[in-house]
């Protein structure tokens, strides 16, 4: 599980028994939780965190080089998880409350032409979104309460209600925005690992009003969700076909 800075690592470390230990890998640490498990199966499940950047290029260098490490290991990752907290795009995101990607989409790579904003796919390279599995998305919006919908991952943070309103526009379906997302789906794909990834909000995507933003609460929120979601983490299973995308 993948979020971007220490206290977000910690909200997430908040869900799960305290015993653990930490890992170094170079140029970051893990930290390996000990999931609450009553079967033998989920005891096996190893649960591992890192604070990998702020930012896609930092969370996917970071998130690649975990990845890597486990493979050489000989234990490669079944799943990835990207979490902290982020944005909601309002009405249908409120802060406080959780948001699940079934599409994990960059919003700002590609071109500005004088016709708008060309998405990367547009100009022939590369690609613009991921796709968690889509029977995992349902069981965690069950298991939550979430909603489930776009994740925008951009670099720069949304500061007017313009950009936001240009965002909503490009991306109907969007729920919030982040940082570090698509990163963290890059590396995931390049390892050929599923890839989810989870926001609670903590303030409106739009202009920058400090008075409205609610980090302690969405945090706490965060903490709340990764209670619920353990269960479902332990016991998903990405070689069974009913989990397919």
């Amino acid at each position: 599980m993948a979020t971007a800075v220490p206290v977000e690592r910690d909200a997430v470390a908040g869900a799960f028994p305290a015993a653990g230990r930490s890992l170094r890998l170079p140029g970051t640490t893990l930290e390996r939780l000990s999931p609450a498990s009553r079967d033998s199966t989920a005891a096996r499940v190893t649960l591992d965190l890192l604070a990998a950047g702020v930012g896609p290029a930092p969370a996917a260098a970071s998130t690649a080089g975990a990845l890597t490490a486990a493979a050489l290991d000989g234990a490669p990752y079944d799943l990835v998880v990207s979490t902290g907290i982020g944005g909601g795009f309002q009405p249908q995101a409120p802060v406080g409350s959780l948001v699940v990607a079934d599409e994990i989409t960059v919003a700002d790579l590609g071109a500005e032409t004088a016709d708008g904003f060309l998405p990367v796919t547009e100009l022939g390279f590369g690609t613009v979104s991921h796709r968690p599995p889509q029977s995992l998305v349902r069981e965690v919006v069950s298991a939550t309460g979430g909603r489930a919908g776009t994740v925008l991952t951009v670099s720069t943070v949304t500061g007017s209600a313009e950009r936001a309103a240009e965002l909503r526009a490009r991306h109907p379906r969007a729920l919030a925005e982040a940082m570090e997302g698509f990163g963290v789906a890059e590396a995931a794909a390049a390892h050929g690992v599923p890839v989810l990834e989870m926001r609670a909000v903590s303030n409106p995507v739009g202009p920058r009003d400090r008075a409205a933003w609610r980090i302690g609460e969405a945090l706490a929120a965060l903490t709340e969700a990764f209670g619920k979601l353990a269960p479902v983490l332990e016991s998903w299973n990405p070689h069974d076909p009913d989990h397919q995308p």
